[in-house]
């Protein structure tokens, strides 16, 4: 796998970090669902899209106290997930 495609891979990983830390409590995850348009029932088949991903992290960095507390639980910088979500397809400049 080359550098690129690594980066890619981890910055896919965080988000989906932040999927399953949303699904570790209901009223998040149902807040996300509710947002987001997406079926309960539709979430894991979207799980492999880079652009959901990104989109989960959009999400994600549009609430300030959420992702204070997904950083805290995940161990990394608040600016990790700014700099995945610039990563994955969507992102300002696309």
């Amino acid at each position: 796998m080359n550098q690129k495609n690594s980066h890619l891979r981890d910055n896919e990983t965080l988000a989906l970090q932040v999927v399953q830390f949303l699904a570790g409590d209901a009223d998040r995850l149902g807040r996300f669902l509710a947002l987001s348009g997406i079926a309960p029932a539709d979430l894991k088949n979207t799980l492999n899209e880079p652009a959901f991903l990104g989109g989960v992290l959009d999400y994600l960095l549009g609430d300030e106290t959420l992702l204070q507390e997904f950083c805290a639980n995940a161990g990394v910088s608040p600016e990790q997930p700014a700099r995945a979500r610039r990563a994955l397809p969507g992102a300002g400049g696309e």
